[in-house]
């Protein structure tokens, strides 16, 4: 069950704001949703105020940008720690984004972005340093996202012209 009701309007917001947030005007989702510029805007101001829209940011190809190495490294960190170090791990260099996991051994997802293998190998030393276990770490080609296909709410509708 969700926190907050979302509807399908508010559902193709989220899908149109993945989309491309930057290039997308609140009158460029009034179209797509059948309602008005000034909804929308009331929308997105209460997913916001909501927590569901928790910020915009740009999606950066570390590769293209010079950080050719991408390492995740699974750890473990005991149940009652692992929420709280969140913010400490968010505060080693060349840390982008650490995800708790709710099964399994591992417990932090943690992905590490780098020029060099020196500057991503340190890392594993900080998080153990920090006293949780590092169980693997994986290095990855390429990384790709979508929107989210359940906000798109033009796969749920039909027409019947």
């Amino acid at each position: 069950m969700a926190d907050v009701d979302i509807d399908d309007v508010d559902k193709a917001i989220l899908y149109a704001l993945q989309e491309d947030a930057r290039n997308m005007s609140s009158g460029d989702i009034a179209e797509r949703t059948g309602t008005s510029d000034s909804t929308v805007r009331k929308r997105i101001q209460r997913l916001q105020s909501d927590g569901v829209i928790k910020g915009y940011s740009a999606s950066v190809d570390y590769q293209k940008s010079g950080y050719p190495l991408r390492m995740l490294l699974y750890c473990t960190a005991t149940i009652s720690e692992r929420g709280d170090l969140i913010p400490d791990i968010l505060g080693i260099d060349g840390v982008v984004s650490v995800q708790e996991l709710v099964t399994g051994e591992q417990n932090l997802l943690v992905t590490v972005v780098g020029e060099t293998d020196s500057e991503v190998t340190p890392v594993a030393q900080e998080l153990i340093d920090m006293g949780l276990t590092v169980a693997d770490e994986v290095l990855v080609r390429t990384h790709e996202t979508t929107p989210f296909g359940e906000f798109d709410a033009t796969d749920r509708t039909t027409d019947d012209a």
